[in-house]
């Protein structure tokens, strides 16, 4: 099965009148800190799309990128054992997701009505960074866009300290 591209995500943008536009790179974006370097921002400002299949529905936690995702207060969210929060494999991602791991941009999801779940850390910034569908592909966005183009709920996911 293809992935999906940049183009895809653009598409999606464009569809919905956010102004937005991809930026690409010379270097890797696909982990937070590579993003955050390229953007010259603050590691927490990176958007990071998280795949997770919990009991057999594929979900995205967006997640701030200096927080780790806590797989206990996910399966709560679900009222299942820890056990069944899965990270989705690179195989999933591409089939259920449309992307490749360190791409998966918050919208334009080869499955549609996917459950979004945005971590309340991401609340600290106004002006986030997120994926844009490649490892070198990101697009500049305000939390307010973010909440409204992926109708995704808040929810506290980050592991504490």
């Amino acid at each position: 099965m293809q992935p999906l591209t940049p183009a895809d995500v653009q598409a999606a943008l464009d569809q919905l009148n956010t102004g937005i536009q991809i930026r690409f790179f010379e270097n890797s974006t696909a982990t937070s800190q590579q993003a955050a370097d390229n953007i010259g921002c603050e590691l927490g400002q990176i958007v990071k799309s998280l795949a997770f299949i919990i009991d057999e529905k594929p979900i995205i936690v967006l997640a701030s990128g200096d927080q780790r995702v806590d797989d206990k207060k996910l399966a709560a969210i679900y009222n299942v054992g820890r056990k069944k929060v899965k990270t989705a494999s690179p195989e999933q991602c591409i089939e259920i997701y449309g992307y490749a791991p360190g791409g998966v941009p918050p919208l334009a999801h080869r499955t549609p009505g996917l459950s979004i779940y945005i971590d309340d850390s991401l609340k600290r910034y106004e002006q986030l960074y997120a994926a844009g569908g490649a490892h070198n592909a990101i697009f500049p966005i305000t939390l307010v866009q973010l909440e409204q183009i992926t109708h995704g709920q808040f929810a506290d996911v980050a592991k504490g300290d």
